[in-house]
């Protein structure tokens, strides 16, 4: 089990992007988590694919990037190529299995790892038959789409579930979560197994980021 950080762009102040970049990365973050929305397959809409490519050699971290689109067919495989290390899409986003195996070869063939990210009410059985062709599981603990949100306990049950099941058929993946995070709910997603850790709003927007950022080990 790993202890990494991943602090969150949604949170961070927008005009001074690159100044809290920097700051993620001093403070000894491992990775940018960089959130995609498309006003459809949630409410909200973030970031691009052209702002992140304005990002994404800007730093040493792994960008950790999460699709929260209803095309990741079409779009994920373009932030491969920008310079994402991990690209993580939704499993609810897609109608067939076959199609999000295609869609895990494709980003693979650009050297960059692949997720998959499932909502508070999707059951974490249904990642079972993926979980030995991709890299990363992301739990989400709160509904996808905006920050701020409470953490979702019932997200522990799915962390444990995973950590159990991939210990035991000894597979090399990571699990993040993601949502409702802090110095409280951190340690319980640790305790559950967790990998990494996405935080945001903890984080961006606190004089002692690093301090909190430490915190999350």
């Amino acid at each position: 089990m790993k202890n990494y950080v991943a602090p969150s762009l949604l949170a961070a102040n927008k005009d001074k992007l690159l100044e809290e970049i920097k700051l993620a990365e001093d403070s000894g973050a491992e990775f940018l988590h960089y959130d995609v929305m498309d006003g459809k397959f949630v409410e909200n809409v973030s970031f691009s694919l052209e702002e992140f490519k304005q990002i994404a050699k800007k730093h040493k971290m792994i960008n950790d990037v999460h699709v929260m689109i209803s095309d990741p067919d079409v779009q994920a495989i373009e932030y491969a190529k920008a310079g994402a290390g991990i690209v993580t899409f939704h499993l609810e986003a897609f109608t067939c299995p076959s199609c999000m195996s295609k869609v895990i070869n494709e980003i693979h063939k650009h050297n960059t790892k692949v997720g998959i990210s499932i909502k508070p009410n999707t059951p974490v059985r249904y990642l079972v038959p993926f979980l030995k062709v991709i890299d990363l599981v992301l739990i989400m603990s709160v509904e996808p789409g905006k920050g701020g949100q409470a953490f979702i306990k019932s997200a522990l049950k799915k962390i444990k579930f995973l950590r159990k099941y991939i210990n035991k058929h000894q597979l090399d993946v990571l699990i993040e979560v993601d949502g409702g995070i802090n110095d409280i709910t951190g340690p319980l997603a640790r305790k559950a197994g967790a990998d990494i850790l996405v935080a945001g709003s903890y984080l961006f927007g606190h004089d002692d980021f690093k301090k909190r950022l430490e915190k999350l080990r």
